[in-house]
C-alpha cells in the first residue's frame, strides 16, 4: 500500500459558518486517517510562507487578509494516494467547475470563500506540513478500520 500525507486547511469561512465537522466528516468518511488537527490563527508571517506563489497577484493581499481572519483548523490526512484523493473530494477551486458530492461543489458559492485547502502535490504536502505541523505533533497510529478499506 502507497500511503503518502497531505495538509488540509479547513478556512475561516468554514469555521464562521459552523461546518468544521461536516468538512472534516468527509475526509473520515472516505477512509482517510488523521493524523494531526489543531485549531489556530494563521498569523501574516504564516499566511506569507504558505501564499507565497501568490506574491504580486490582485488577490494576494485580501488572500493573506481572509485567512488570517478567523481561526482555521489545520490538518495532515493519511492514506493510499491521499493528495489526490483528497483533491477530488475538496473539488475544484473556482466554484462554478466544483461537482456536486465535492466538499466546495455542495457547500460553496463563491471561490474567494472556498473553505478548505488541499495540498496539490508531494512537494506541496511537505511543505505545508512541515509550515503547520511540527514532527511530533504528527501521530503514527494502526486503525483496525484500514483492513476493511484497504482490502488485499
Amino acid at each position: 500500500m502507497a500511503v503518502e500525507r497531505s495538509f488540509v486547511m479547513v478556512k475561516p469561512d468554514a469555521v464562521q459558518r459552523c461546518i468544521v465537522g461536516e468538512v472534516v466528516s468527509r475526509f473520515e468518511r472516505k477512509g482517510l486517517k488523521i493524523c494531526a488537527l489543531k485549531m489556530m490563527m494563521v498569523g501574516r508571517d504564516l499566511a506569507q510562507k504558505h501564499y507565497g506563489e501568490h506574491v504580486g497577484k490582485h488577490f494576494y493581499e485580501p488572500l493573506l487578509r481572509y485567512i488570517t481572519s478567523s481561526p482555521v483548523i489545520a490538518m495532515v490526512i493519511e492514506g493510499e494516494n491521499a493528495i489526490a484523493v483528497t483533491r477530488k473530494l475538496v473539488g475544484a477551486t473556482e466554484i462554478e467547475d466544483a461537482l456536486p458530492g465535492t466538499i466546495r461543489g455542495d457547500l460553496v458559492i463563491h471561490t474567494r470563500s472556498n473553505i478548505v485547502h488541499a495540498s496539490d502535490s508531494k512537494n506541496s504536502a511537505t511543505h505545508e506540513i512541515e509550515l503547520f505541523f511540527t514532527e511530533n505533533e504528527i501521530l503514527s497510529y494502526p486503525k483496525d478500520l484500514e483492513r476493511w478499506i484497504y482490502y488485499e
